[in-house]
């Protein structure tokens, strides 16, 4: 995605930090290794598909849009195929930038995420790394971990509430019920409508972690949060989530946005906040933690303290 602040950071510095490599390979790269895929292979990934989750009927064999779902299938084996063949651990994608794409990935991207991969939308190559390593702390642990998204609030007073979610790729990892496997128009990329898993997070707690660059530090700012039950979403087919932000959503909101966080995050619920003070602290990485015992004023001190203990820890 052109023209946002997602897509920048110091690559540099990623890999001093963090041990990642940032790198760029043209899309249609992606295409041939797609093209290459073959049609037996498609076909049995397709039969998985329909052992796994609820598929809609027009995307069975028969349906009028099987071959939109045999298209998903043949991004999934072609997109898998090159991570594999590259050693990759994350990747992101752009709706911008498809080239011979027929879709948006979206339900490759669930699958992949599912499984341990790094994910981060729009070219947001931070966020991705962050997938990754919540993926990576919480395997073998019930629970996952997923790229997140505000989407919109339910702004009752005293029950406010969070929809997270995103255009198409947020992971079944987060939920234990069967994902429903649909097709639905997008109105940005240009291409044909998209497959994708359909689906509400668990209820349970969770934690939700963005990355900022601050030019001269990454900062990780995290809320701890709640998934709730979600209500019937018929209008949002797509995978979410609904949380109740810590302490409350009045003051999650005035912190978050005084740390400067991103609109993309992971939400992880396999790894509780401990987990990421280790993480942070083994990466020497600035961690903002917005919890039950927050207040505005004294999250607005941390900044300040640690506005000056990252200055001069650079020359310690």
């Amino acid at each position: 995605m052109r023209f946002v602040a997602v897509t920048e950071g110091d690559k540099t510095e990623a890999e001093l930090r963090y041990g990642v490599q940032v790198n760029t390979w043209g899309v249609n790269e992606l295409v041939d290794s797609v093209e290459a895929v073959a049609p037996r292979d498609i076909d049995a990934l397709v039969v998985q598909y329909a052992d796994l989750y609820e598929v809609a009927p027009e995307l069975l064999p028969g349906g009028d849009r099987h071959q939109s779902l045999k298209d998903g299938a043949a991004i999934e084996l072609g997109l898998r195929a090159f991570l594999e063949s590259g050693g990759f651990a994350a990747f992101t994608t752009n709706f911008e930038d498809l080239g011979r794409l027929r879709q948006l990935p979206g339900l490759a991207v669930q699958r992949l995420m599912a499984e341990g991969y790094g994910f981060g939308a729009e070219g947001d190559w931070k966020t991705a790394i962050l997938v990754r390593v919540a993926n990576v702390m919480g395997a073998g642990l019930p629970g996952g971990a997923s790229l997140m998204e505000d989407y919109t609030y339910d702004l009752v007073p005293g029950r406010e509430l969070i929809l997270g979610a995103h255009m198409l790729e947020v992971s079944p990892s987060l939920t234990t019920a069967t994902p429903r496997l649909e097709i639905h128009p997008l109105g940005i990329g240009g291409k044909d409508d998209p497959v994708r898993l359909v689906f509400s997070a668990d209820p349970g707690p969770a934690v939700v972690v963005a990355m900022s660059d601050l030019r001269d530090r990454f900062r990780l700012v995290a809320n701890v949060v709640e998934n709730v039950e979600a209500p019937d979403l018929p209008n949002l087919p797509v995978g979410r989530a609904v949380w109740r932000p810590a302490p409350d959503f009045a003051t999650s909101a005035a912190c978050w946005l005084a740390a400067g966080a991103a609109h993309h995050t992971v939400m992880t619920s396999a790894v509780g906040i401990d987990v990421w003070h280790d993480f942070a602290e083994m990466a020497r990485t600035e961690l903002l933690v917005i919890d039950e015992g927050t207040t505005v004023r004294r999250f607005h001190d941390e900044l300040r303290w640690n506005q000056a203990y990252f200055r001069l820890a650079q020359g310690i």
